[in-house]
């Protein structure tokens, strides 16, 4: 039976209710609230967010599906015709207490359109990614992270980690700063009729992705939450979290398409540190693992060699 998009809701909400158990066992103190929403123009979602847990600080596992007529600044962006859409997945992102270990973010989605009046057969993709952004990038940590991405990729094509990975290192770039978000990973769009795999094969990739994320996130918040840190390391971390904000609110794809499509804002914007900091032309200590991190914040680093 071809996958149809009632079954691509139901994984998704099964996904999150699996992240999040697993979130919470690894964190052993914070619950997920959840909070059920409608959306005016038609669907609605789950956003669950969990706040001052042992590991995790703030985060945010959400689940949506909406559908409706297509705004013009949608279909402008899309280049589709004017038309009905539906879009639904699974967004996250984590903000750990220490800043030994990493942000994360993660999207996996789907999005189709009907056929418009004067006869234009509708269209659909999946889209998605994991990307990590730790506040002191270790290399090993960084080579884990990518295998295991790799691993994933490679189950179903030897060409997708390359190009996500290119893809990932491209899109999650702070143009204005010169430096990327952080060690990058996979990102993938518009996966669809044109690709030369079935909405099967894409969907069982996708499905993959999603099932890698709490395995990868639980073993750097095992590993990592228990190294030391001071007010320095606490400062830095507040700085590069200021950079994540800056990504999100001026380059941030999806952001710009929740709000555009009059979607829940305190579940697109629950994306955000719950504290950031900016200093003015703040240059850290040569040879500081400060300085060594803002060195590794650059583009096509092969991870794995």
């Amino acid at each position: 039976m071809a996958t149809d998009k009632e079954e691509i809701v139901d994984w998704f909400k099964k996904l999150q209710d699996s992240i999040c158990r697993q979130l919470e066992e690894a964190d052993g103190e914070g619950r997920f609230r959840e909070d059920l929403w409608e959306r005016e123009g038609g669907g609605g979602g789950r956003t669950r967010v969990i706040t001052n847990g042992n590991i995790i600080e703030k985060g945010g596992v959400n689940f949506s599906a909406v559908f409706g007529s297509a705004p013009d600044n949608i279909v402008k962006a899309l280049n589709l015709p004017k038309s009905d859409f539906f879009a639904s997945g699974v967004s996250i992102v984590l903000h750990p207490v220490n800043p030994m270990v990493p942000i994360i973010h993660m999207n996996v989605r789907y999005f189709e359109t009907s056929p418009t009046e004067e006869g234009k057969v509708g269209t659909w993709w999946f889209g998605g990614g994991i990307d990590l952004t730790p506040h002191y990038v270790d290399r090993e940590d960084a080579k884990y992270f990518h295998q295991q991405l790799k691993s994933v990729c490679d189950n179903h094509d030897h060409g997708y980690y390359p190009q996500f990975k290119k893809w990932a290192d491209d899109y999650f770039y702070i143009k204005h700063r010169q430096e990327t978000r952080g060690i990058g990973g996979i990102f993938f769009d518009r996966l669809g009729p044109d690709q030369e795999k079935s909405k099967e094969q894409l969907f069982s990739f996708v499905k993959d992705v999603g099932s890698i994320f709490a395995p990868v996130y639980t073993h750097f918040m095992n590993k990592n939450c228990g190294l030391p840190f001071g007010e320095k390391e606490k400062q830095w971390q507040m700085l590069r979290r200021g950079r994540y904000v800056e990504f999100n609110l001026v380059w941030d794809k999806g952001t710009k398409f929740g709000l555009d499509t009059n979607g829940r804002t305190e579940s697109i914007l629950m994306s955000l540190p719950p504290q950031a900091n900016w200093v003015y032309d703040y240059q850290p200590t040569a040879n500081s693992s400060e300085e060594q991190t803002l060195r590794l914040l650059k583009k096509d680093i092969n991870w794995l060699g």
